[in-house]
């Protein structure tokens, strides 16, 4: 792109361009943002710069290149973002927030690695969730092994078995998900954070009821998972093994990755 496509957040105010500044390198405040998306306070701003920082850690973009901590005039918290940072931050906004909804579409299209690869904000949360699935795991691997697993793989294969009425391997079928791969890594956002609040809580309910031994462990995951599936039906009456396989997300962490280049380039001093 050669020119930047100006954004107005409302016609009486100035366009995002003219917000921001130079240092050194272009970047915006968050504390600015925070105004032009119309919110009142700090909080869900920096909400959301969190969860950007933790998808650039996920991706393997630097942070420093794009995050810098810094205070605002009467010394809270502010954040200097680059172009990449604020798109990060504005996609974990409230799009029920008609400006977020705005400033996501804008940035969305901004790109051309956007069009081809991020159609819209889910990408974003699946790296995130994502990421945060990979702690979890980790974490109830450690919980089931002090409690007496020794086929860790029986193990989660039962998580699995409960919420889904399959196991593995009749996932991996349904979904036309590629062998050897997770089936997380084509799961969307929605999907994600079910299998994220299943794990969390078969970690809980094993710590809480001192559960020990291979087979009652298996049966306290199938149960959490059970419990799970469960919830899911009564709340949107669909079950899990129904929901699309979404994009792989190696290639959502790619796509995110290049866009951070593309970005990168807009904001390059020209040369005279």
């Amino acid at each position: 792109m050669s020119e930047v496509e100006v954004f107005h957040f409302e016609d009486d105010r100035p366009n995002f361009e003219s917000y921001g500044r130079q240092n050194g390198r272009r970047y915006w405040l968050a504390s600015e943002l925070m105004a032009c998306l119309n919110y009142t306070e700090m909080a869900p701003i920096l909400k959301a710069v969190n969860k950007a920082i933790n998808a650039c850690a996920q991706i393997g973009v630097a942070i420093l290149d794009n995050f810098e901590e810094c205070k605002t005039e009467k010394g809270g918290r502010d954040w200097k973002l680059s172009r990449f940072a604020c798109y990060l931050t504005v996609m974990n906004g409230d799009s029920r927030n008609h400006h977020v909804a705005s400033a996501q579409a804008y940035f969305i299209t901004m790109a051309e690695a956007f069009r081809q690869y991020i159609q819209e904000a889910d990408g974003v949360e699946r790296v995130i969730i994502r990421g945060e699935i990979v702690d979890r795991e980790k974490e109830l691997s450690m919980t089931a092994s002090s409690h007496g697993v020794e086929q860790y793989q029986f193990f989660q294969n039962a998580g699995y078995r409960g919420m889904y009425n399959m196991d593995l391997k009749g996932i991996r079928s349904s979904k036309n998900i590629p062998d050897g791969r997770s089936p997380l890594d084509f799961m969307g956002s929605t999907e994600l954070a079910a299998n994220l609040f299943r794990l969390t809580q078969t970690n809980e309910k094993i710590k809480n009821e001192a559960i020990r031994g291979q087979k009652p462990l298996e049966r306290a995951a199938e149960n959490v998972g059970k419990a799970v599936r469960k919830t899911m039906i009564n709340i949107s009456g669909t079950v899990p093994e129904k929901l699309p396989a979404a994009q792989d997300i190696k290639e959502v962490r790619s796509a995110i990755k290049r866009s951070g280049k593309e970005y990168a380039k807009l904001d390059k001093p020209k040369k005279v």
